[in-house]
């Protein structure tokens, strides 16, 4: 099975360029400057699996051309990751039913409570509700998703557990400072990592990108590409930084796994 990952939002919660900002990178002329909130799509085989529904959900829908996706996959339920979960009805017109949704079960219980609407609160349905079948991810199981096996990675942001995912020889790791020591045993033989590195200057529940190189280095990927990327991380300038191992994602990329699987 050919295993494919779409970057579609490079960005942190704020996205770049960032409201009123005068930096550098907020009006550089580099589109890999501009970066959606953080967001990917895995395609594996046949299958699209979204991960994340970002605040930008909508328009990297559109601008990547997406018609159709068979199931979403949840890292955990800060906004920029969850809001765009509205626009998923679009895709239960398109397709038919409910939209099948895996996540811990703090991030299915905070979807009920942020899209109450969605789950039984509403009072009637305007221009439709999105429908969801949900499923409570068992973060030390693989799933098995259609004729596709998925490996659920737990990491931390801070002391909130956060999921990333691996199918095949591609794992994405997004909003995380510490992968605990079960986990690195997870993302052995990989062709692609994707992992988090915000910016250059300490911060309380992300990598700095020192230490997601150094971090990256101990994974052992053939290749790397950063990601939930602020605005202190010019493209250009800064990718003379990395190793020749490593790169800075940007939003549209497309990286293929060198391996097929039989999955």
């Amino acid at each position: 099975m050919r295993v494919s990952l779409l970057i579609l939002g490079s960005g942190t919660s704020q996205g770049v360029p960032a409201i009123g900002c005068t930096c550098d990178t907020c009006h550089s002329d580099d589109l890999r400057d501009r970066r959606l909130r953080p967001s990917a799509l895995f395609l594996a085989g046949d299958k699209k699996f979204l991960i994340d529904t970002s605040s930008d959900f909508r328009q990297q829908m559109l601008r990547s051309s997406t018609h159709r996706i068979d199931a979403v996959l949840y890292t955990h339920h800060h906004f920029d990751h969850i809001g765009g979960l509205d626009d998923l009805r679009q895709y239960n017109f398109l397709q038919g039913g409910a939209m099948r949704i895996y996540g811990l079960q703090e991030t299915l219980d905070e979807l009920r409570i942020t899209f109450r609407y969605a789950f039984g609160s509403a009072m009637q349905e305007g221009g439709g509700l999105p429908s969801a079948d949900l499923h409570v991810v068992d973060q030390d199981s693989p799933l098995q998703i259609d004729d596709v096996t998925v490996t659920p990675i737990p990491v931390m942001h801070g002391n909130m557990p956060v999921l990333g995912y691996r199918i095949g020889n591609i794992a994405y790791l997004t909003d995380t400072n510490n992968i605990p020591a079960s986990s690195y045993a997870l993302l052995k033989d990989l062709d692609v990592l994707i992992l988090d590195a915000l910016r250059h200057t300490p911060h309380p529940t992300h990598f700095t990108l020192g230490q997601a190189i150094e971090t990256a280095h101990r994974i052992g990927a053939r290749r790397t590409f950063f990601t939930h990327i602020a605005h202190n991380i010019q493209h250009e300038r800064d990718s003379r930084l990395l190793p020749e191992t490593m790169e800075f994602s940007y939003d549209g990329l497309l990286i293929t796994s060198e391996t097929h699987h039989n999955d």
